[in-house]
């Protein structure tokens, strides 16, 4: 009655924070700035990522989750609990809260012991945890207790999570490092390569919002600007969807190889409870242009976009709080059984 609860999607690049009774009410990039001369925490979120690839020596500009894991602990317990701490603000309670975090499917128990300690750490009273895949199909509400088979592809900024799951639990997965941080690094290395031009991170990213395709779906272009890696100096080259689609193909043939992975391992009986009911698309990268008709056209499998693909897991994570008795078994464990770091 006292405390706030909140379900957190710890993402690799955005984090989302749902707040009991109000929705999701954060909705912030997973970047940390911090004072290298003092410690000192200058900037969470929005704030810290407009400071990525400019900031003098001594600040850095840290993303605490690399690949769905935490790669900085300190990092992640501060932005932790700044997040906790501004969700707090908005609800007025006072005691510390519940929280229930999203995580990675294939997480270790280390990974996933290190995820515990940090929102223990940023002032959570009590924390659960549950595998992405899952929280995104409750988030959508598919009938994730019924004993029929539903396959649900979350493509997140560090991982892409593929799963089956039937009777509250999921029958086969598998986590793949190919998401939208690869496919930025493959804009990246393509304009290395190809124009001899060198581009940051966040121009990568609006490049692949802006034209990124997987199929052709209209000639479309844009102008990118880098430093020219021959002359030194500043240049500006215009580049195509096809270029694009280019730089991208290899990670979507193995993103493709991975969902056919799983398809080829789920029991007779589910599968075609899939091929009736067809595949979810959950995550950001779910938005890229054409990926549905793709997978549609190779798996011959009906495929379906959710609405608001970047949310689902807040919003999984926020229908497990309303009823925590009733999705315990969904989750990975709370404090007593999580083994020791």
């Amino acid at each position: 009655m006292f405390s706030n609860d909140i379900g957190i999607d710890l993402g690799t690049a955005n984090t989302l924070v749902y707040l009991k009774g109000q929705g999701i009410v954060i909705n912030e990039p997973s970047v940390v700035a911090v004072n290298q001369k003092t410690n000192q925490v200058l900037a969470v979120g929005a704030q810290a990522k407009e400071m990525i690839g400019r900031t003098p020596g001594h600040i850095r500009a840290v993303r605490p989750l690399v690949d769905g894991v935490i790669s900085d602990f300190e990092v992640t317990e501060e932005m932790l609990s700044y997040l906790i701490n501004k969700a707090d603000k908005m609800s007025k309670k006072f005691a510390r809260p519940r929280v229930v975090i999203g995580v990675p499917s294939g997480t270790t128990n280390v990974e996933t012991r290190a995820v515990y300690d940090a929102a223990k750490s940023a002032g959570a009273r009590e924390v659960y945890l549950v595998e992405e895949p899952m929280a995104a199909a409750i988030g959508i509400r598919l009938p994730i207790k019924d004993p029929t088979g539903s396959m649900i592809i979350d493509i997140g900024g560090g991982t892409t999570d593929i799963a089956v799951i039937s009777l509250g639990g999921i029958v086969k997965s598998k986590n793949l490092k190919i998401a939208g941080d690869k496919l930025n690094n493959d804009i990246i290395t393509y304009m290395r390569d190809e124009f001899k031009l060198l581009i940051g991170e966040k121009t990568a990213e609006s490049v692949k919002m802006e034209i990124g395709s997987v199929i052709s779906m209209g000639y479309q272009e844009t102008s990118v600007r880098g430093r020219d890696l021959l002359a030194g100096l500043p240049r500006e080259v215009v580049v195509t969807d096809s270029d694009i689609r280019e730089a991208m193909a290899i990670s979507i043939a193995e993103l493709v190889e991975g969902i056919k992975d799983v398809l080829e391992s789920t029991p007779p009986e589910i599968l075609s409870d899939i091929m009736h009911r067809g595949i979810v698309l959950s995550g950001g990268g779910a938005l890229i242009q054409g990926l549905d008709r793709l997978l549609q056209n190779i798996l011959k499998i009906p495929i379906y976009v959710v609405d608001d693909p970047l949310s689902a897991v807040a919003r999984g994570t926020g229908i497990i709080l309303d009823d925590i008795e009733n999705y315990r078994e969904v989750l990975i464990g709370n404090q007593d059984e999580l083994p020791p770091r």
